[in-house]
């Protein structure tokens, strides 16, 4: 968990040191834009699955990912793969209620992302 925090930090200051180190002239280089976009849809990314599995998942499965009532998903990517976890996360079962229609598609396959790749 401390390695994902890292991450999440990192990013930040990669897009801090990025809109920082911008021009003054108002013109900005397409490709520094496009790089700008792509690490803030990445960190928005992590964040939106953390988000959601704060909101979902952390009664059950611990802030850490450490199991609680259910199983600990700390290395779950190492055990099933992305579209496992979406059949997981949509069906239930062994104690797990389904999050089909309670998750958009959406949001199961950003968690699904997320989660297979706790290795």
């Amino acid at each position: 968990m401390v390695k994902q925090w890292m991450r999440v930090l990192a990013g930040c200051i990669v897009i801090a040191g990025m809109t920082a180190c911008g021009s003054t002239h108002g013109s900005v280089n397409e490709s520094t834009q496009n790089n700008k976009q792509a690490a803030a849809n990445t960190l928005s990314g992590a964040t939106d699955a953390e988000t959601l599995y704060k909101s979902s998942c952390i009664a059950c499965h611990g802030a850490n990912l450490e199991g609680k009532a259910g199983p600990s998903l700390q290395k779950i990517g190492s055990k099933l793969g992305k579209e496992q976890i979406v059949t997981k996360i949509q069906n239930g079962g062994g104690g797990m209620p389904s999050y089909d229609g309670k998750l958009k598609d959406k949001e199961i396959q950003l968690l699904s992302e997320w989660l297979s790749a706790k290795k």
